[in-house]
């Protein structure tokens, strides 16, 4: 499962290391991930191959709400200019994804932030639906797992079907974490995702996680779901799929450094290319 998913993911990764000169393709397709705790840009080619990529570690968005709206605009146009030199050409097409269920006037600000650094967007779609596009999911639901919030998208017959969220997410981890230690919020988000510490944090986390899986219970009771698939950055923690099946008694199913299967499928929905 997740073979092809899982090569791009791994080309992302080394093209955001290395990105790929502007020479052997004609068309570009960008993604823009506003994130909780990132911002994430991938850019592919005509046959959604990665050719460049960044993340910049980010507290401008809260819960699908842009809090910092110039900070936001900066960094992003940042990351434009740099990957434009990396590859000798000028981005001017992109799409952009929003937490599904955010009232229209965050989505505007959301699109107004890409747009305010350069970009027209050309299309705007939900973080787990976007998900599902690099995936190839057919059926079952796709449980985007962020910084703020957990999204969820059911897919039937390879069309959503139903997409929803709410407020829960990888900052409520750290801020357990930061209670049960005694330490600011900064101090229990390096130490949360310190490997060496994962025997300590896992235990204080999953009651959070378990009260995600719920949500997920939730969002899906309606439709007859029979395999979860886990995406975001939150979902990079080890053993949070074990958990969710355990609660759910779904079949959960989690692909290669979940972090960026949702840019790469941002980027695969762009409706117009550079």
């Amino acid at each position: 499962m997740f073979e092809n998913a899982n090569e791009t993911i791994r080309e992302m990764e080394e093209c955001i290391d290395n990105p790929k000169a502007c020479t052997d393709y004609k068309k570009l397709k960008v993604g823009i991930d506003l994130g909780t705790a990132n911002i994430a840009i991938a850019v592919l080619n005509e046959e959604n191959k990665p050719v460049a990529g960044a993340l910049y570690a980010a507290d401008v968005v809260r819960d699908g709400i842009v809090v910092e709206y110039l900070k936001s605009v900066q960094i992003v146009r940042m990351l434009k200019e740099k990957i434009e030199k990396q590859l000798g050409t000028e981005l001017q097409y992109a799409a952009t994804a929003i937490p599904p269920g955010i009232i229209d006037g965050n989505v505007k600000v959301i699109k107004n932030v890409v747009e305010a650094a350069g970009f027209i967007v050309n299309n705007v779609i939900d973080e787990p639906t976007a998900a599902s596009l690099l995936l190839g999911t057919k059926d079952g639901a796709v449980v985007d797992i962020g910084g703020g919030t957990t999204g969820i998208s059911v897919i039937e017959n390879g069309e959503v079907v139903y997409s929803g969220d709410e407020a829960t997410g990888g900052r409520h981890l750290t801020l357990v974490t930061a209670g049960a230690l005694d330490m600011d919020y900064d101090e229990a988000e390096k130490f949360k995702v310190n490997e060496k510490n994962y025997n300590m944090v896992f235990p204080m986390v999953r009651p959070v996680i378990e009260k995600m899986a719920s949500i997920i219970l939730k969002h899906i009771a309606p439709y007859n779901v029979n395999e979860l698939y886990l995406v975001g950055g939150t979902c990079c923690l080890k053993g949070v799929e074990d958990v969710i099946e355990k609660y759910t008694s779904i079949k959960t199913f989690k692909p290669y450094n979940p972090l960026l299967v949702t840019p790469i499928g941002i980027a695969m929905s762009v409706k117009e290319v550079n």
